[in-house]
């Protein structure tokens, strides 16, 4: 069932909120910038998301084939949401990072399904062969 969910980025200058069903699953992936940053992100649509404040607070690293938008807190640092458009997964996404959800339960983290994605391998729709590590 849909949450709303309250986040925010380490210094709490970036808030946001977001209607998450937790239940559906998040994902972590071994792509170079999951790998580097330990990404678990949980996908919303855009209307299900709503970021409150520090639009002013954020900078944007784009790479690769730029179909994503990795925002982050010019401040802390802190990757609290991205964003983009993959026709593959739905079109336009909102990827909240679970672990920036302030009012998520220690239960509700432990029981959310994990889908591993092997990204670095180009191959989205797989699990790598080793998922330990992520």
């Amino acid at each position: 069932m849909k949450k709303t969910y309250h986040g925010s980025c380490h210094c709490g200058k970036v808030r946001f909120q977001a209607l998450v069903d937790l239940a559906e699953g998040t994902g972590k992936c071994n792509c170079s910038i999951c790998m580097k940053s330990r990404g678990w992100g949980a996908i919303v649509k855009p209307a299900d998301f709503t970021l409150l404040s520090g639009e002013d607070d954020l900078s944007s690293y784009q790479f690769g084939s730029f179909s994503a938008e990795h925002l982050f807190c010019r401040h802390c640092g802190i990757k609290s949401f991205g964003r983009g458009n993959v026709p593959e997964i739905g079109g336009a996404y909102v990827s909240v990072n679970v672990s920036c959800l302030d009012d998520v339960t220690l239960d509700e983290l432990s029981t959310a399904p994990v889908r591993h994605m092997d990204g670095r391998n180009n191959n989205w729709f797989e699990a790598p062969a080793e998922v330990r590590y992520l």
